[in-house]
């Protein structure tokens, strides 16, 4: 063990036993000190909790690399200050604050409030749990100026996290990241204000749904589908979380009649006692919602996850059997809908964007590209969609953008992934697949058929702790200077590096149009496939995304194709030594 860091980490513990904090912290941090294995306070103080781009999330207990009001209360100071600072002079400034389902969600939501109230900063407070794209929507509806949601999104029980939003309703962006995080990182515990101004906390909730709700409309794209097949059988779970406030209400308001949900999931519990992991990612949590399904006889089967900013869609297989869409298939068909049929309807004018991030099937940049619809690529993360969004607004119509790990936006009047308005659409899509004899299966066949067939894979890799960080750190150095000259039997062609913005294509080196660096790398080979690597910006894991292109003739060559890409993709695991 390493006696320096141990002494370091005692001290910063000991900090931690004054009466700045309450009897159950100075508890919980005495044990840890008490302990013979030292590795649980080595852990939750060898750093701290780093206020990042996107705010903050991590496991949930006593120390400063941990979430608790503490930390909370220290980011929130922090980002009040920056307000003030940044909005000096005006005398409304206002705040949106939200939370998930997660345990203590509530409680450091109360603080948040509590610390803005205490420093002259109006908070609209939701009455409880709402999604992640309904705190993005309340920010542009009230004119606030900034917003906080409590949430981990879909990581495991035993986490909670801190989105930091600014006055667009999405994620802060440069300068205003970096000038948050400045100003939290100054902020001590005797700097937070926790007493609250009760003047200035105005608690919303109804109202704001039927606002947000009627929004949401505005992805329709075709009513009399949907009027047609409106007995479709939907079945929908919110694994617990917040997609159960608004979800089913949605589906409703858009003329589904027959919407099914998943009764134990509706139960709201920060323990997700029915699923190893609330992450729609994960086929294991669609399993209840498939029962169900196979028990009504359902068209499809979705599901949100805890804050409601991702989904999982579930259809049918021409055997009948219950086929899990994977995030770039659900983009793909979200985005070949949209064009597609706003084409069709003459929705079209000409001026119209699509965004995918750069880590997310190139099939939707295909399908844009030939019917004459802007197609951007951008960094992962819906705030650099939003970022897009925001520069063209006026001049250009956003219509629709997504990333790879579930998350889709189909209209602009939120600034972050929205489950409710795509499972909404994805439905109308089942809809309107099957007036055309289809199921959603045969139409993701149909995409694939004219417009290319590609395979997608992701592999994390988990390397938790200050040493899983170290070889993280490592991994990236070495894939940096010594990149791959050949992946699954095909010769690198082009090297992508977001870190330094440079690109070697066939020996030709030029220059990213970016509006940022990145911790991204990517390989792009002569037959294809493009591989992508990058660490995870709020989990202990570095990920790479691959995508292999294929040759499909007939929807029935679906099956071949998949085992031959995956044949390619084992090769290329083996040559990186995933």
């Amino acid at each position: 063990m390493d006696q320096d860091l141990l002494k370091q980490c005692e001290a910063e513990a000991q900090k931690w036993l004054s009466p700045s904090f309450d009897a159950e912290t100075r508890a919980e941090v005495q044990a840890m000190l008490d302990a013979d294995d030292k590795s649980a306070l080595i852990d939750a103080f060898y750093q701290n909790l780093e206020f990042g781009t996107g705010g903050l999330r991590g496991i949930m207990g006593a120390g400063t690399n941990r979430m608790n009001k503490y930390i909370v209360g220290m980011a929130t100071q922090g980002f009040a200050n920056y307000i003030n600072k940044a909005f000096a002079g005006k005398t409304d400034t206002a705040v949106v604050v939200g939370h998930d389902c997660r345990n203590n969600s509530r409680v450091f939501a109360e603080t948040v409030a509590d610390i803005f109230s205490a420093n002259g900063i109006k908070v609209y407070l939701f009455e409880g749990l709402r999604p992640t794209p309904e705190i993005s929507f309340a920010i542009r509806q009230l004119g606030a100026q900034a917003g906080v949601n409590i949430t981990a999104s879909h990581n495991p029980r035993e986490y909670n996290g801190y989105k930091a939003y600014w006055d667009d309703g999405a994620q802060v962006l440069s300068p205003h990241d970096t000038g948050i995080i400045d100003e939290v990182n100054k902020v001590t515990i005797d700097d937070v204000k926790f007493e609250p101004n009760n003047d200035l906390i105005q608690i919303i909730g109804g109202e704001m749904d039927i606002d947000y709700l009627n929004a949401v409309h505005e992805a329709m794209v075709d009513q009399d589908v949907i009027l047609r097949q409106k007995d479709l059988c939907i079945v929908y779970s919110p694994l617990h979380g917040t997609g159960r406030v608004i979800i089913p209400a949605a589906l409703r308001s858009w003329g589904f009649q027959n919407i099914n949900v998943v009764k134990e999931q509706m139960v709201i519990d920060g323990n997700f006692p029915t699923v190893v992991s609330p992450n729609p990612e994960n086929s294991e949590a669609m399993t209840l919602g498939m029962k169900l399904g196979t028990r009504l006889n359902a068209d499809l089967v979705l599901a949100s996850d805890p804050d409601a900013d991702r989904l999982a869609v579930v259809c049918r297989d021409p055997k009948g059997e219950w086929c899990i869409l994977n995030g770039n298939q659900t983009a793909l068909m979200l985005s070949y809908y949209i064009i597609e049929n706003k084409k069709k309807l003459g929705q079209l004018k000409g001026n119209e964007f699509m965004v995918k991030t750069i880590v997310t099937t190139e099939t939707i940049a295909e399908i844009a590209k030939r019917n004459n619809v802007e197609i951007r690529d951008c960094y992962t993360g819906f705030k650099w969609i939003a970022r897009e969004i925001k520069i063209s607004e006026g001049e250009k119509k956003y219509i629709g953008g997504g990333e790879e790990s579930f998350g889709y936006l189909p209209f602009d009047k939120v600034r972050d992934k929205d489950s409710p308005a795509s499972i909404c659409l994805l439905c109308e899509i089942a809809a309107w697949a099957k007036d055309n004899g289809m199921t959603l299966y045969d139409l993701l066949m149909n995409i694939y058929l004219e417009y290319g067939f590609a395979y997608q894979d992701a592999v994390s890799v988990v390397k938790p702790g200050k040493s899983g960080a170290d070889e993280i750190k490592q991994m990236m150095e070495d894939f940096r200077n010594t990149p791959p000259t050949t992946l699954g039997g095909s010769p690198v062609t082009c090297v992508k590096d977001f870190k330094t913005l440079k690109m070697v294509k066939n020996g030709v080196e030029s220059t990213i149009d970016m509006p940022a660096t990145s911790n991204v790398l990517q390989w792009f080979t002569e037959n294809g496939t493009k591989i992508s690597v990058r660490p995870s910006g709020t989990e202990p894991k570095i990920k790479f995304y691959i995508e292999v292109k294929g040759e499909m003739g007939c929807a029935k060559c679906y099956d071949g194709a998949v085992a031959t890409a995956k044949e390619t993709v084992a090769a290329i695991k083996q040559d990186l030594k995933l």
